[in-house]
């Protein structure tokens, strides 16, 4: 039994398929197929059920798949305690951020981190939250910056800003004129959304019971309202399809403002949502989160609240 054959293995349950795990772990499908079947025969137990087009786990290769994740993330501890030993802002570090927040937080970000740890490049990847955890789980990422509720065993959470949500509408829309609207108000007009599998567009919705009831009664109407970024929903808003919400790091960029579009606060109290730092509790390099922590709070996003931190 050898760590290549356990990552062989855990590839072959992530990704469900003999080639693309062998492509992940940079070998040929022949050679990973061989150090599997060799593993298998060591045990004595079949760890795969292989079918025409997919590939999963039995019973006892669950278990296997599960315990052999285990073995590799405390090699990579080793590793990485040898290198935080030396020096914990030196080396990259793989930061997963959903999609309505790394486009925004990103651009102040880098510089600031740039300057206080020049060794510690950012690896990123932006992803749905239930994703993210998922790798952040696996060891794939170090640490995710997500939208609260977020709760995982074994992980830290850090809440470091508010961010109040903003309503976006065409320029000539007659809330244009105004300075506040309720949330209820929104229910009675054509909220353009985020797709399903979006954490913002559920806190919208959260925020506006009856949008959901709208969505719902539109049916197929509504999936002409919905956007794969909040950049898309931007685009419709302009064009004047209907009208959004937005985080508020998300209202005030692109070549629209003033112009096609207008900006309007919600009536207190205004929905929001608070974004929070996360990573493992068994992170080797605590240092490296206080950087990003401190980054993060130094980045120059103007309409949120921090939250009080150490």
């Amino acid at each position: 039994m050898t760590l290549t054959e356990l990552r062989y293995i855990v590839a072959v349950a992530r990704e469900r398929h003999f080639g693309r795990a062998a492509a992940a772990c940079h070998v040929s499908q022949p050679t990973l197929s061989v150090g599997v079947k060799k593993l298998e025969e060591e045990l004595g137990v079949i760890l795969f059920e292989r079918g025409p087009h997919e590939v999963r786990p039995t019973p006892a290769g669950e278990a296997i798949v599960a315990q052999a994740q285990r073995v590799l993330e405390e090699v990579e501890q080793v590793r990485r305690l040898a290198e935080s030993g030396r020096d914990p802002l030196h080396g990259p570090l793989r930061l997963g951020l959903i999609y309505t927040i790394g486009p925004y937080l990103l651009p102040g970000l880098i510089p600031v981190l740039h300057e206080a740890a020049p060794q510690m490049p950012l690896l990123i990847d932006e992803d749905y939250t239930a994703r993210l955890a998922e790798k952040l789980r696996n060891g794939v990422l170090d640490a995710i910056v997500v939208a609260l509720p977020f709760d995982e065993p074994g992980v830290v959470t850090l809440p470091l800003y508010e961010e109040p949500f903003v309503v976006l509408v065409p320029a000539g829309h007659p809330w244009s004129g105004r300075e506040a609207i309720d949330p209820a108000e929104l229910a009675g007009e054509p909220v353009l959304l985020l797709g399903p599998g979006h954490c913002f567009r559920d806190q919208v919705l959260a925020a506006c019971p009856g949008c959901a009831a709208t969505v719902e009664a539109e049916g197929s109407l509504a999936r002409s309202l919905e956007g794969g970024s909040l950049e898309t929903i931007r685009h419709m808003v302009a064009s004047g399809l209907g009208i959004t919400v937005l985080p508020c790091t998300a209202a005030g960029a692109g070549r629209y403002a003033q112009r096609l579009v207008a900006v309007r606060r919600f009536s207190e109290p205004a929905p929001r949502r608070t974004v929070a730092l996360a990573w493992r509790a068994s992170f080797p390099r605590p240092q490296a989160i206080e950087a990003l922590r401190r980054a993060v709070a130094a980045s120059g996003l103007t309409c949120v609240e921090p939250v009080d931190g150490p």
